[in-house]
């Protein structure tokens, strides 16, 4: 009997410490999760953070290249560098 009351005493301990614990955390992260993915132009040497305004503007840019849409991660290196020339060029585009 002596070997389960320390035991169950630690189990005890850790409910008490571990419950306001798992109560607190979402309510108080709630609002805070936001992802922000940047993309590093290496030709520009500088991030864009991919908003909505920047994914606006890349939607732009295959409207003004009369081409269909293509996943960003996924074109080349050559369309991609294109995609930033252009991108500097218009830079007030929203």
């Amino acid at each position: 009997m002596q070997i389960k009351v320390p035991f169950l005493s630690s189990l005890v301990l850790a409910a008490v410490l571990g419950v306001p614990a798992m109560i607190a955390t979402p309510t108080s992260l709630q609002g805070q999760a936001v992802v922000q993915v940047r993309v590093y132009d290496r030709y520009h040497r500088d991030y864009h953070v991919w908003d909505e305004r920047e994914d606006r503007a890349y939607r732009g840019y295959w409207v003004e290249q009369r081409r269909g849409y293509r996943v960003y991660a996924r074109l080349p290196r050559p369309e991609q560098r294109r995609y930033w020339i252009w991108r500097h060029a218009h830079a007030d585009y929203r």
